[in-house]
């Protein structure tokens, strides 16, 4: 089930194999529930019920053993669908059908008779004219030197994945002889297509381009021969996150959890800042989750209800299982307390520009943004991976969750979160705000990373320092281009930010180095990117972004302006103190700033094509007893306005 992207559960847990990530798909199931109930209002209200054996709210299909309304109950055979009645002449269609198409695509798991389950056959058939199935005579030429033997003793294997499989290995001569790394090791014979091979050539492309940070894997080099790749890296000996969940007895306190997600958000605010994104934050376990629970189906339906004891030893494995976050992409360097997590595995991460948006599909279904799901994203996808992630830590269960992939999809997209079952009541409004933040479908309204490190949850711990943010650069860029109407009204409202809010923006100001008058220049944004630049930034052009900043060349910023250009009035929007943000700021607007203005003129100074029927679409934003701005208008003019949005709005 899903598009999770994990390994075969008979095969020993993999640390740093799996570049290329292969899509394993369970059988195709349909939803046993009306559209009404699933596709047109999902809530979570079908995904589970509070367990008789937990204390808090765990999203399993475990429910299911104990309701009534079982598929054979409802009508029909335990292997059949239930009767439905459609508000429409045919179903809704299954946002996983294309998605499933597309990742078949990816990894060359097209069977030549059409599809793997039946689910999607026209999507199979496109695989081979899309390029993504096996082709006869692929390049596996990497490039890379070929004296591995030459340089390095393999040792024992220590793991093993779908792709390829993980060994010790010792240097052979040279300052650094007799030391251990690790070897992963990827036989070309399992790199079946063209884009399976990319995935390769990119991941060395990144970790060898990447470094510097103390939470991610040290990259040694990549060899290749006729028959594998040869990635060497740092050997992480600390275990995985799982195994100090456990010591801990299953249970991480907001502490502990601040302590983990400090590091993670460390490490993906500076891939977001070299134009890097992951894409694939999540744990490898729920393969493994979803087998055992499509076990526990199975059974269930061949055989009537389970005795209550088998029923509490799947659910007490599926407890256990569901809390096994981030041992595949996280690793703990040694057995110490206070080891740092890594981040060693970036087999599906790719490079982005600043103002770029990517549309292929990877990850897993759990973990996946909705953004995603529509094609069109960018860093903020990983920022709602590490949402889920925070969800999960603080409370020990998913907040999405269905049956079938169709059903986990719909409910990232249209389903919110629960914050109301055991034990978030008892969690602090902050942490709760902390999850919420990063849980927002929108993404213009989601924390940045490097914000989240900034927000009143986390920033009071030792390790949480503000790294430089790129998404300061894109709104200073939108700023640079706004009108002067615009401009003054930003500034108006950068005057009703609290204390809280302006601590992320003094952070980026102070690490952007203000001149001996309190001022910033282009120079200082330069020398900030470069001081922090990597070889990751050439390949996703981030100092070429500089070029859309060439006005402050000619002039200063100061800090009041800077507040005013770097703000997110989306994400202001998100807090429940907007209202009050709007209210305020309209006040200042109105005694500095506004000014009596004709339509034609306001349309000149938004920028309106002329082939927009401005006094139709703009006449509400302003007042008739004075010419002046309206408040509507204000706030639409905070958001930012052109032809497209205008003529949407007629």
């Amino acid at each position: 089930m899903g598009i999770c992207t994990s390994k075969p559960p008979t095969e020993t847990s993999n640390r740093y194999a799996n570049p290329a990530k292969e899509i394993i798909n369970s059988s195709p199931r349909n939803d046993a529930v009306k559209p009404s109930d699933t596709a047109q209002n999902p809530t979570n209200e079908d995904v589970g019920k509070k367990s008789p054996f937990f204390p808090f709210y765990s999203p399993s299909p475990a429910h299911y053993l104990f309701s009534k309304k079982t598929p054979a109950a409802n009508g029909g055979s335990a292997t059949s669908t239930p009767k439905r009645f459609f508000r429409r002449p045919f179903p809704p269609p299954s946002p996983a059908k294309h998605i499933r198409a597309a990742l078949a695509r990816r990894h060359g798991s097209v069977k030549p008779n059409g599809n793997e389950g039946g689910a999607i056959p026209e999507g199979s058939e496109a695989a081979g004219e899309e390029g993504g199935g096996r082709v006869v005579g692929l390049d596996k030429s990497f490039g890379f030197s070929k004296n591995f033997g030459g340089k390095y003793e393999i040792g024992e294997e220590v793991g093993r994945g779908h792709f390829g499989y993980t060994c010790r290995a010792k240097f052979k001569k040279g300052e650094m002889k007799g030391q251990e790394v690790a070897v992963k090791v990827i036989p070309k014979v399992k790199m079946t297509t063209a884009i399976a091979i990319e995935d390769v050539r990119r991941e060395v492309k990144i970790l060898r381009a990447l470094s510097g940070h103390n939470n991610l894997v040290q990259f040694y080099d990549a060899f290749e021969d006729n028959e594998n790749v040869y990635v060497v890296m740092e050997l992480c000996e600390g275990g995985e996150l799982l195994d100090r969940i456990l010591a801990r007895g299953g249970k991480y306190t907001e502490d502990e959890a601040k302590a983990v997600l400090v590091q993670i958000l460390n490490v993906v605010s500076f891939c977001h800042l070299q134009g890097v994104v992951h894409r694939d934050l999540k744990p490898e376990i729920m393969k493994r989750i979803e087998i055992l629970v499509l076990s526990l189906i199975a059974l269930n339906e061949k055989h009537g209800h389970l005795r209550e004891g088998v029923i509490f030893i799947f659910l007490w494995c599926l407890c256990h299982l569901t809390i096994e976050l981030l041992d595949q992409n996280f690793l703990f360097t040694s057995k110490e307390e206070n080891s740092p997590l890594k981040a060693i595995d970036f087999g599906l991460s790719d490079f982005v520009k600043p103002d770029a948006r990517l549309n292929d599909i990877v990850g897993s279904a759990y973990y996946v943004a909705p953004e995603v799901l529509h094609r069109s994203y960018s860093a903020e996808a990983d920022v709602w991976s590490i949402g889920v992630i925070s969800y999960i830590l603080l409370c020990g269960s998913r907040p999405f969750w269905a049956r079938t992939e169709s059903g986990i999809f719909r409910a990232v997209l249209k389903v919110d979160p629960s914050f109301d079952e055991s034990p978030w009541p008892s969690l602090s409004s902050e942490a709760k705000d902390f999850v919420k933040r990063l849980l927002n479908k929108d993404p213009r309204k989601r924390m940045s990373a490097a914000q989240a490190l900034s927000h009143p949850w986390i920033k009071n711990n030792n390790d949480a320092k503000v790294p430089l943010d790129i998404m300061i650069f894109k709104l200073m860029k939108a700023y640079m281009r706004s009108s002067a109407l615009r401009k003054a009204a930003l500034r108006a409202l950068s005057k009703t930010l609290t204390l809280d809010e302006l601590f992320y923006l003094k952070e980026q100001y102070a690490l952007l180095v203000p001149n001996k008058n309190g001022t910033i220049s282009f120079d200082n944004i330069k020398a900030a990117l470069t001081k922090n630049a990597t070889d990751a930034m050439k390949e996703s052009h981030v100092l070429e972004f500089l070029a859309s900043l060439n006005a402050l060349q000619y002039r200063r910023m100061d800090f009041e302006e800077f507040c005013a250009a770097s703000l997110s009035v989306h994400q202001l929007e998100a807090l429940e103190r907007w209202e009050q943000h709007a209210c305020c700021a309209y006040e200042l607007f109105e005694s500095d700033g506004n000014r009596a203005i004709v339509i034609e003129e306001l349309a000149s100074e938004l920028g309106v094509s002329p082939s927009v029927p401005v006094h139709a679409v703009l006449h509400d934003w302003i007042r008739h007893t004075d010419g002046k701005l309206s408040f509507l208008g204000f706030v639409k003019l905070l958001h930012g306005v052109s032809s497209r949005s205008l003529a949407k709005s007629q």
